[in-house]
């Protein structure tokens, strides 16, 4: 299915899932969950999750079930639910292997200035939705965007997740959202990844999951297309991010929120 711009800008669009691919029965039970949910709250809905997760902290750490297993686990939430898919790459040469299944093609912020990586995602033709890397400006992204437009690839989304802000920390600049807009059609907020503490752990990164409420409001205040979240039935037993991960008892009540206030300002700017 062709997705367009236009069809994005309709209504909030919500990015989530967990953060890793732990197993198909846990994945298609949160998948289920917020497909349902975002349809009795008109949200467009985008299932997130990623099949290997190659930046962890430790050697020890979770990574995923890899690429083969990961996209079969996928495909079967797609053609069972019926809903968009996006996920991750690391390496130039999975971008085609991802694109006969996901919706969108995400870079992940640490990449994200990899050009060859970029290019491979920008010639499937797919969506690419480029994480801004926690060492970057919001300016800088411009030229991360024409590497993909290079492509002839203009279907691009910008997330902003946070910037370095000294030892295990960041700190989230809102005026990244407006500059960032200027470089293309869709911009959003990642609230879950923005509240992380990078390596605060030791061997993995922490997390002050209780303040992604607000940092959503907010985001959607400064004015987003979609809101990412990285969501958990049991987010202290996640395998990955689940310090930085929202439980699904609690995503309704952000969603709700995030919606009533991105509908204000789309209201008030088309007064203004």
């Amino acid at each position: 299915m062709e997705i367009s711009a236009e069809h994005l800008k309709k209504q909030l669009f919500f990015i989530g899932g967990p953060c890793v691919i732990e197993n198909e029965t846990l994945t298609m039970e949160v998948a289920h969950y917020c497909k349902e949910l975002c349809q009795e709250l008109e949200i467009t809905y985008i299932f997130k999750s990623s099949y290997d997760k190659a930046n962890r902290s430790s050697l020890n750490s979770f990574r995923g079930p890899g690429i083969e297993t990961g996209i079969d686990i996928l495909r079967k939430i797609k053609e069972k639910l019926g809903v968009l898919i996006l996920t991750d790459i690391h390496h130039p040469e999975e971008a085609n292997l991802v694109s006969n299944v996901v919706d969108f093609i995400q870079i992940p912020a640490f990449l994200c200035r990899q050009t060859d990586l970029l290019i491979s995602a920008g010639k499937t033709g797919k969506w690419v939705n480029i994480k801004k890397g926690q060492f970057m400006a919001p300016w800088e992204m411009a030229n991360v965007v024409e590497k993909v437009k290079s492509t002839g690839n203009n279907k691009i989304i910008l997330t902003e997740r946070g910037t370095f802000f000294g030892y295990n920390n960041l700190v989230n600049d809102m005026r990244a959202l407006v500059i960032m807009r200027q470089f293309c059609d869709l911009i959003v907020f990642d609230a879950t990844h923005s509240v992380q503490i990078p390596g605060g752990m030791g061997s993995c990164s922490g997390g002050k999951r209780e303040f992604i409420p607000y940092l959503a409001r907010a985001s959607a205040a400064v004015g987003i297309d979609g809101i990412f979240m990285e969501v958990h039935p049991n987010p202290d037993r996640a395998l990955c991010d689940g310090p930085n991960s929202l439980s699904l008892e609690r995503l309704k009540t952000v969603l709700y929120q995030v919606k009533e206030i991105y509908e204000f300002v789309k209201k008030i700017h088309k007064i203004g």
